[in-house]
């Protein structure tokens, strides 16, 4: 082997070595456990979302970034999207049914106390920080998609302390949607309540999607192993679904670029 080659070999190396998952991440045990951890719904974590809701509706209402980003950060309705992609990429179906059960709560509770808040609320109008959640695009779809891979490659290292996660709360934005639709309820505007699910849908597929891709990645235990007939259909389902829920986001920048 030449000396360029031998070099260029090195490089190449250190190359795949800086971007490895491998190198430094948590045990397959503790993985799941923080994950599955993360996704409990208990009374703690129901409390802090009510009050995580109160305070971005206000945020909303008031057009307060910062208030807005405050409660983006309390919020804990990521963990149950997280531990649903776990359940879904080791093939646990008791598991991902039990996590989307936890998560459907978590939204219903949401929701509604977002709604009773903008009931109560004697500022009606619809402001700029409500009206910016009603117009989701293909942009939105890159922004949960990367903001679920850098989540997910946060859980899975051996670094307890988790900077990233706080990080993915802000840019990925699963709670301001869900105070629109509370507000779009309340106030009748049916017409803000589609756009705002639609960004709630978006949201909170991609960040899925991308962790069920990393934990695929860094091959986590499986409880049972699929046939390849069922892992065709799994794959057939997950690209349907992504192109069906990306598919809006994608018309409505074009129609921007008009």
């Amino acid at each position: 082997m030449s000396v360029n080659e031998d070099q260029n070999q090195t490089i190449t190396e250190k190359i795949k070595m800086a971007f490895s998952l491998s190198e430094d991440r948590a045990s397959n045990e503790e993985i799941r456990e923080r994950l599955l951890d993360g996704g409990k719904i208990t009374g703690t974590n129901m409390c802090v979302m009510v009050c995580a809701m109160i305070i971005a509706s206000v945020g909303l209402n008031m057009s307060s970034t910062a208030v807005i980003i405050g409660a983006m950060l309390i919020s804990p309705i990521m963990g149950s999207i997280l531990a649903s992609a776990y359940g879904n990429v080791s093939n646990d179906y008791p598991l991902f049914k039990n996590h989307m059960a936890g998560l459907a709560i978590q939204i219903a509770i949401s929701v509604a106390a977002a709604s009773i808040y903008f009931f109560l609320s004697p500022v009606k109008a619809p402001t700029a920080e409500l009206l910016a959640r009603t117009s989701p695009t293909f942009y939105d779809v890159l922004i949960a998609f990367f903001g679920g891979l850098a989540g997910i490659i946060g859980q899975t290292r051996l670094d307890k302390t988790n900077t990233v996660i706080p990080g993915v709360a802000i840019a990925t934005a699963l709670m301001p949607p869900l105070c629109t639709c509370g507000y779009s309820i309340a106030n009748g505007r049916w017409d803000m309540l589609l756009g705002a699910g639609y960004l709630f849908i978006i949201n909170s597929y991609f960040i899925f999607l991308a962790a069920s891709i990393i934990l695929s990645v860094l091959k986590i235990p499986k409880m049972k192993e699929l046939t390849p007939k069922e892992w065709k259909i799994h794959r057939f389902r997950m690209i349907r679904n992504t192109i069906i829920i990306a598919l809006p986001s994608i018309a409505a920048v074009y129609y921007m670029l008009l």
